[in-house]
This record gives structure tokens, sequence and C-alpha cells, in this order.
């Protein structure tokens, strides 16, 4: 990993972030510490501590999964979207703080190991005014964990994008048990309706921002679905469906085309090869080059030219991808005509 992978490098931008995120996490633990003194004076440090801890965590938690509906609704929050692993990071490092603070003074009294105590203490599973919500707290802890360790980019990389994104969908799971966890534990122990109104605001803010950026996406792909048909493109399927290196074929409009996957691009040209007309979506890109099956002969994907010397070309055709689904424009263009690729969404 050190050989690969360098460290961080911390660009103006970056830095400027983690300023904003430090004074802003700095402003909502002090200013909930200075409530807890002024409201409720007789309150320990630890118990501080673990209010203030888990408060800050929950709001860095409601800021992280607001930023991508926010993202998708206005680019203007992009650069949060871009660094919001920092953001992910540092309420992890917060909602650690709190577990532990809570294990210790809650369950490390009694000749019980804290941690085993934690899931044997209360075993109320049938009552909801008794629920063990200190539970669902530490397996969404455990979760956040997870993701926390997975971060860098080493982990993007040699978990595939497909599941590290998996993955780090958990943060909703998470989120569901922290919910729950706070409001059992608020239903316990707290009479102010005040928490009960922050909660259910949090949660409906997040869900509220999550359907409307949905119903907008939902249009702009309806719009270029329209858009696409009167252009000519026919949809095909998937852009995920063709394997790295490898090829599709399709019959259309009496067009016999293959559409090649590499290096997270898409190209279509003619799938018969110019020298004795061999299948050329049957066979793979050697070297950069899609590879008749039958003799060897090459084409270069975004322009189906041979590579010098040879000179051999096939016709290419427009791609375009919409949502993660695939359209083609069965007219072809001129043999050995440049077209850009499609570059796959996923990657």
């Amino acid at each position: 990993m050190g050989v690969t992978y360098k460290s961080i490098l911390w660009n103006r931008n970056k830095k400027k972030y983690d300023v904003i995120l430090a004074v802003g996490v700095l402003f909502l633990v002090s200013s909930f510490i200075v409530f807890q003194i002024i409201f409720h004076p007789t309150t320990t440090i630890e118990t501080i501590i673990i209010r203030a801890s888990a408060f800050c965590a929950i709001v860095l938690l409601h800021i992280i999964l607001t930023i991508g509906p926010l993202a998708r609704i206005d680019v203007r929050f992009l650069p949060l979207l871009y660094n919001r692993r920092h953001l992910g990071v540092t309420m992890f490092f917060l909602a650690l703080i709190h577990g532990v603070f809570s294990i210790v003074q809650f369950h490390a009294g009694g000749d019980t190991n804290p941690l085993v105590s934690v899931f044997v203490s209360n075993k109320n599973y049938q009552e909801i005014s008794q629920f063990p919500f200190q539970i669902l707290g530490f397996l969404a802890l455990m979760i956040l964990l997870l993701m926390a360790a997975t971060s860098h980019d080493f982990w993007l990389k040699n978990l595939t994008p497909r599941i590290w994104k998996t993955l780090h969908m958990l943060v909703y799971l998470a989120y569901a048990l922290i919910i729950t966890h706070v409001a059992l534990g608020t239903l316990q122990y707290e009479e102010s309706p005040l928490y009960w109104i922050l909660l259910t605001g949090g949660f409906l803010l997040i869900a509220g921002l999550h359907l409307y950026s949905g119903f907008l996406d939902n249009q702009k792909l309806r719009s270029n679905e329209d858009r696409l048909q009167k252009n000519g493109f026919v949809k095909v399927g998937r852009a995920n469906e063709i394997e790295e290196n490898r090829a599709k074929i399709f019959f259309i409009r009496g067009e016999n085309i293959a559409i090649f996957k590499y290096n997270g691009n898409l190209s279509a040209v003619n799938n018969v090869c110019r020298h004795q007309l061999g299948p050329l979506g049957e066979g793979k890109i050697i070297e950069g080059c899609i590879t008749c099956p039958w003799h060897g002969y090459q084409y270069l994907p975004a322009n189906g030219q041979s590579p010098p010397p040879f000179h051999e070309k096939v016709s290419t055709y427009h791609l375009q991808i919409n949502g993660g689904e695939l359209w083609l424009n069965p007219n072809p263009t001129l043999p050995g005509t440049f077209v850009e690729p499609a570059k796959i969404e996923e990657l």
C-alpha cells in the first residue's frame, strides 16, 4: 500500500474544507456544552462528553446524507461531495467517543466484560419502552468503523467500485439503527419533546431531499430518452452488461454491430472484419485493439481503423449512456471515422 499509494495531497481546497469542518465541529461541541452547563448544571463531565459527541455525530451524519441529493439538485454542492469522506471519518470518531464513554460509564462497573454487558444486561426485547437500545448503537458503530476503515482509495480500487459502493451504502442501515437507538433512548430517559422534534425533522429532511432529487433524476432521464429517440437512438441494454475487453452484438435496422467495453469506455463498430468477414464481436480487445477471432486482424475501437501500416477500416456508430442504459444510433459513419467513446458512469 505504501509503495503504490501516496499520502493525501492537501491542496488549498482540501485545507479550506477541513478548516471549516474543524471549526464547525468545535462550534457544535462547545455550544452543546454551554447549553448543558446552563440548563443542566448538575450533569457530570462524563455525561456531557457522551451527549456532546452524540449530538455532533448525529448532526454530521445528517449533513453527510443530505450532500448526495443536494449535489444532484444543484451542482454548486459538488465540492462538498468530493470531500464527503472527511466528514464521514470525523463523524465516526465522534461516534466512537460517544460509544466508548457510554460503555465505560454504564457497563464497566460490574464483573461482566463491558462489551458482553452491552448485549446481556438488558433482555427486554418484547417491550418497546424497555428495549435494549444500546445494542442498536453498538451495531451502527461497527458499520461506521467498517466504512471509515475502507474509506481510502486503496480499498476502492482493490474491492472494485461496485463492491466498495455496496459496502458504503450500509450508511443507510447505520442511519436507521442510530435513529432507532436515539428514539428508544429518548423514549426511556428524556421528557422534553424537543428531542423528538429534532429527530423527526432530520429524518423528514433527508427523506424529502432524496425523494425530490429522485424525482428530478427521473424527469431528466425521461427528457433524455425523448431526445435520444428523436435523434434516432435505440435502447440496447445496460452499460454494465458487457464484459471488460469483450463485446455484445446487435442486429438493428440491417446493421450488424459490436459494442466493445474497455478501460471504462464503450465503442461501437461494424461487426464484420474486412479480411474474410469474420465476427469481430466474438473476439476481444488485445493491447488496445479489437482483434478478430478468425485471423487476428485488428482495429482501434474508437475509429475502426487498423493500426499502421495496415489500412483496413470498419464503420463506427454513436453511443450514449443515459442513467446506466445504453443507447445506440444504428446509422453508420464512414469507415474509419472517429466517434467519441461513451464513458461508463459507474467508473
